[in-house]
């Protein structure tokens, strides 16, 4: 095998934004389906709060945890990321890096350390003015998170 074709193949490659998000997707939609009840549940709450399944309680999404598709998942992280759509979201993702995914850079620097959650950015961005850290927009919600 030529060692020149192995070094080339074997150096990591940059991962796109949009490949980050589907990425995610692939996992949250196997934690919806065929995860336990303590990983689909959050994931589940997330589809409700967002529309992205409409007309369904979260009993009832439990019960039939197998309609859920992968599309459900992508349109709610592109409202959770502020987009109306996942179409919308997946033009703006051709333009971004991960660095530019807030909800990544929770997951990834934050998941140790408590974070306010807010019902609102405003809300957030008001506690954070007083107290200190950095307030990020998810969706309708807010979160501060330590700088």
């Amino acid at each position: 095998m030529n060692s020149e074709f192995r070094s080339a193949s074997s150096a990591p490659a940059e991962i796109t934004a949009a490949q980050a998000i589907s990425k995610e997707a692939r996992r949250l939609h196997r934690a919806s389906v065929s995860g336990t009840l303590a990983d689909a549940l959050p994931v589940l709450r997330r589809l409700i709060a967002t529309a992205s399944i409409r007309e369904m309680t979260l009993p009832e999404l439990n019960r039939q945890r197998e309609t859920i598709r992968r599309k459900h998942i992508l349109r709610m992280l592109a409202v959770e990321a502020g987009f109306s759509n996942w179409e919308d979201y997946r033009k703006a993702l051709g333009e971004m890096r991960c660095d530019d995914l807030p909800h990544f850079e929770i997951a990834s620097k934050y998941a140790g350390s408590p974070n306010c959650w807010y019902s609102t950015f405003e809300e957030a961005q008001a506690h954070a003015d007083r107290h200190g850290g950095k307030p990020i927009r998810l969706g309708r919600q807010g979160v501060v998170v330590p700088e």
